[in-house]
């Protein structure tokens, strides 16, 4: 007798090899890349994992799938015109889904994610500009619904005090 077929899958898998390949990273174990990155002088390396950055970066995954066999095990990739910083959020993103920077670095973020081809920064991005305009939205709607409320107390008070009568 055949059994019917089931599905094991983990929920907890995707996250625990994002934190290792973090680990592996931030130690520099098993990095295979040298991310150059410079921008107005100051200069930075970044010790990588190209499967990590092919994965989910097509500007990555593009360079390395074109790279010639002679190059070697190990690659080294220069970018000019990037921040030290964000380049360094971007690696923090790609390595474990999520980033916490300052509300006026995510135009930046959203920068580098188009020009590294980074189709999850660049959505997470985008929906976090998306609920910062609306809740900006919201707020002067609510002052000025309040700046109205307060002008129409002025013009009449007379209506108020005769409801209150």
């Amino acid at each position: 007798m055949e059994s019917n077929p089931v599905l094991l899958e983990s929920k907890s898998s995707p996250i625990n090899l994002l934190n290792e390949m973090q680990q592996l990273r931030l130690l520099g174990h098993l990095c295979d890349v040298t991310v150059s990155v410079e921008y107005q002088g100051v200069r930075a390396e970044f010790p990588a994992h190209k499967a990590v950055l092919a994965a989910t970066s097509k500007f990555f995954k593009e360079v390395f799938l074109n790279e010639k066999p002679v190059d070697g095990p190990h690659s080294n990739v220069f970018l000019n015109e990037v921040q030290v910083a964000d380049f360094a959020s971007f690696l923090e993103f790609v390595y474990t889904a999520r980033v916490e920077v300052e509300e006026d670095r995510v135009q930046r973020m959203l920068e580098i994610a188009e020009k590294l081809k980074c189709l999850d920064l660049s959505e997470t991005c985008f929906q976090l500009k998306k609920q910062m305009l609306e809740s900006v939205l919201l707020e002067l709607q609510n002052f000025s619904e309040s700046q109205n409320s307060e002008e129409e107390s002025a013009a009449c008070p007379s209506t108020v005090l005769t409801a209150k009568a």
